[in-house]
């Protein structure tokens, strides 16, 4: 099935630009029309995965965060985050709730996370050349009911 949209976006792995890829996707998928609880769903998500390219790809250096967005007519949404860093060199054992490689105070809770609020996760990785992180979440049908009643 073709995306009726489809964004590309690329940006330093700045702590401060996490926030940025949480309001781009989350405006790009607005155009879906989800529920405050669906855009929140993948804000969350988005910011989990892109701050991991931010802490554990690229450790103590700044590399490049890639993320690709389609959506589909049928409510569907596909995010792909990757970067090209250190890579993940056991995917099971990374994908474990409180499994961490920082040795900062993490919780290691992120794919966890995303696993939670999205409908579908992959996680593939190359040890030295970098991880892809692929969700998806399907964005409710909403009737026009909203509108006809004042609520949309």
């Amino acid at each position: 099935m073709k995306p009726m949209n489809e964004i590309n976006m690329s940006f330093p792995s700045c702590s401060a630009n996490e926030g940025f890829a949480r309001a781009a996707v989350s405006a790009f998928v607005a155009q879906l029309d989800p529920t405050i609880d669906e855009i929140c769903d993948i804000k969350t998500a988005v910011s989990e995965a892109v701050t991991n390219c931010i802490v554990h790809a690229y450790r103590n250096t700044i590399g490049v965060v890639y993320i690709n967005c389609r959506i589909f007519e049928n409510g569907k949404v596909i995010v792909k985050i990757r970067d090209k860093g250190c890579g993940i060199a056991n995917i099971k054992q990374a994908m474990q709730p409180m499994f961490t490689t920082s040795e900062d105070e993490r919780a290691g809770l992120g794919f966890a996370v995303m696993e939670s609020f999205m409908d579908k996760l992959h996680v593939s990785s190359k040890a030295g050349k970098g991880t892809s992180v692929t969700m998806q979440k399907m964005i409710s049908k909403r009737t026009g009911r909203q509108e006809k009643n004042g609520q949309g």
